[in-house]
């Protein structure tokens, strides 16, 4: 790859430190930042000395003209760079015309996602995008989206979302299942939806693990001013690759092959919505499929959800499981049974 090639690519990645006024970023930072983008890319890395150059250059007036301004820290002589007009940038955003085709749907998907208040953070960008590219949604409505307008904790998505972007940890006060109140600081890794649920993923000081935290059980959370633990052990691309949704309380469980077999009516839908990305036909006659995953919570919500049209039959420790969750659900319904007959 040519040296100027490389010098565009730095300058942009540089760019948006400076435009990002979420985070301040130190000349560390910004040899990290250009380092972990640059490497993925052209498989370099640059020194501290030529981020000093990039930046010396970018204030040209002959080149950019760019107003990057040094702020001190407050420790030390630290201090951290950003552009002195939030709205600066040295590269324009013309789009291609497939480019604004694009945008256009995702401004009209988006937007479905308007008008209730958990969804206000959508408001600003939307319109941001909508004004700065000079483009309008088709406003006939077309397409609807699931969206659950009573979940808790949605109020909370946009800031987890910008924290977790911006490596910002934070401090919450949450409410367990079984109603255990506690307080945490999470450096946030990654956020994701399951069963229309919302979970962030993070590291706690407290037990030096990740830990997953559901939004809908968060009583409160505001900015820490620790350190953020930078993620250096988890690739997220791939940690769910082995579960189903969002659980995976010991990594040291292994994988299973589970060996389900399905109604005939229901086999079909099985088999046009896969379970899991594993997921295989055992036998076409006998409605079996199998799945490779790590059980967990989920896997077994998920069984429960196709009762009475699945059977787990292998392995047999997993379906004496279920078996035996299902004998004390009917016991349940045999006392209630019970109790109308005998009244």
């Amino acid at each position: 790859m040519p040296t100027n090639k490389n010098a565009q690519l730095r300058y942009k990645i540089l760019d948006r430190c400076f435009s990002n006024f979420k985070h301040k970023y130190t000349i560390e930072e910004l040899v990290d930042e250009v380092n972990e983008n640059l490497s993925d890319l052209t498989g370099q890395i640059i020194s501290l000395r030529q981020i000093r150059d990039d930046i010396k250059y970018m204030r040209d007036r002959v080149s950019y003209n760019a107003p990057i301004k040094a702020y001190p820290l407050g420790i030390g002589r630290q201090c951290y760079y950003r552009y002195e007009d939030s709205g600066f940038s040295i590269f324009d955003n013309e789009l291609s015309a497939e480019e604004i085709k694009d945008l256009r749907s995702t401004i009209e998907m988006l937007g479905k996602y308007r008008g209730t208040p958990a969804n206000a953070w959508l408001e600003e960008v939307i319109s941001n995008l909508e004004y700065r590219f000079n483009i309008k949604p088709n406003t006939e409505n077309l397409i609807a989206f699931e969206n659950n307008e009573q979940l808790r904790g949605l109020e909370f998505l946009s800031e987890v979302i910008d924290m977790t972007i911006h490596h910002q940890p934070f401090h919450i006060h949450y409410c367990s299942f079984k109603g255990k109140e506690h307080n945490a600081i999470i450096h946030p890794y990654f956020v994701k939806q399951y069963n229309n649920r919302w979970f962030v993923l993070g590291y706690n000081d407290k037990y030096n693990a990740i830990s997953i935290y559901a939004l809908d059980r968060i009583q409160s959370i505001k900015e820490s001013d620790i350190s953020f633990h930078k993620n250096d052990s988890v690739d997220f691309k791939t940690y769910f690759d082995n579960i189903i949704g969002v659980t995976l309380l010991d990594e040291s469980i292994p994988i299973e092959t589970i060996i389900l077999r399905f109604e005939a009516s229901r086999f079909p839908y099985v088999l046009s919505k896969p379970i899991h990305q594993s997921q295989e036909t055992v036998n076409m006659d006998d409605h079996t499929i199998s799945i490779k995953v790590k059980p967990n919570n989920e896997l077994r919500q998920l069984i429960f959800s196709y009762i009475p049209d699945v059977e787990v039959v292998s392995p047999a420790w997993f379906r004496e499981e279920i078996m035996n969750k299902i004998e004390e659900n009917l016991k349940k319904y045999s006392a209630v049974q019970k109790g109308r007959t005998e009244g």
